[in-house]
């Protein structure tokens, strides 16, 4: 969704990863009774440390991009903390983006995005740790309330594009442009979407609106985690998901997105040359080298791409 965003005068960029890491940091400083009171003797109170935090945080997100109207930072983490986010920038809003949980975590899978914490060769596990993330950014949504926190269905923004993006720039205060139904053709043009050669959506992105990512998970779960999935993962259904169905019936897309749908699917190796294209690839199948051996199994050098928490190390 962050590419559609830069098509009006407002700019996302890519993920900084460093945003809910030092928002996570405080949090763990925070809840260590020692370690706050350490912080308070030496002159680190909360009011100088939520400043710092507050002017890190704003450098980050007006400097690693172009200058825009309005800024917007895309690490997904970040609501975990979102009631404290509000408190640096009351003025903030926040969007968040919900998905089915199945096919959140067989993307993570299928793609090999290392989170600390998920087992990648485990689904169960995976699910049990999604449930856990969701629940904690849905609560944090609800605490901030609904003028500051709005939440989008993944799969009603992609099935009726328009209809979400009007609900979702009125929610912003921004005014309607035809030309974030076309994000595709802004890609990495001056004060365009630039993409991010190391994240794993980019490939994505580069095409128009389509369904092809909507229900890929299907068929790939392990059956005995399908038939425990209400158990596993209840934040299925506290979303309006339906934990039994298999494929879910998500609703009828609108004419066009159909039609982006087919101009993708008919030309495979066009879209793949416009991927290695963009992203400036030497053709190999992404998140491999040039021998093609991929480098993006879970590595034991913890470089992660992100950070759910709730691991031994991490507690937020």
């Amino acid at each position: 969704m962050y590419a559609t965003f830069t098509t009006v005068p407002c700019r996302c960029g890519q993920e900084t990863r460093v945003i809910p890491r030092i928002l996570q940091l405080r949090s763990h400083w925070m809840k260590s009774e020692k370690e706050s009171v350490r912080l308070v003797e030496a002159g680190i109170t909360k009011e100088v440390l939520n400043s710092a935090i507050a002017q890190f945080c704003l450098e980050i997100i007006a400097k690693h991009g172009d200058p825009a109207p309005r800024l917007c930072n895309k690490d997904p983490l970040t609501l975990k903390m979102g009631s404290y986010v509000i408190e640096l920038f009351p003025e903030a809003k926040f969007l968040f983006m919900v998905r089915d949980g199945r096919a959140t975590v067989h993307s993570i899978i299928s793609r090999k995005v290392t989170i600390t914490g998920f087992d990648l060769s485990n689904y169960r596990q995976c699910m049990t740790k999604w449930n856990q993330a969701i629940q904690t950014m849905h609560d944090q949504c609800k605490e901030i309330g609904k003028d500051r926190c709005m939440m989008v269905y993944y799969e009603q923004l992609v099935l009726h594009p328009e209809e979400w993006m009007r609900k979702i720039l009125q929610f912003l205060d921004i005014p309607w442009n035809d030309s974030v139904l076309h994000h595709e053709e802004f890609i990495n043009k001056e004060n365009g979407v630039a993409l991010s050669k190391v994240e794993r959506s980019s490939d994505q992105v580069i095409k128009p609106v389509n369904l092809e990512a909507m229900s890929k998970w299907v068929g790939h779960i392990p059956e005995d985690v399908v038939r425990d999935m209400a158990d596993v993962a209840p934040m299925l259904s506290v979303l309006g998901y339906d934990p039994y169905a298999n494929p879910p019936d998500y609703g009828k897309p609108d004419t066009y997105v159909q039609e982006n749908t087919y101009k993708v699917r008919a030309n495979p190796q066009m879209w793949e040359h416009k991927v290695n294209q963009l992203l400036n690839r030497d053709g190999n199948p992404p998140n491999r080298d040039g021998n093609g051996n991929n480098n993006n199994n879970n590595n034991n050098n913890n470089e992660d791409e992100d950070d759910y928490g709730n691991n031994k190390e991490r507690k937020t």
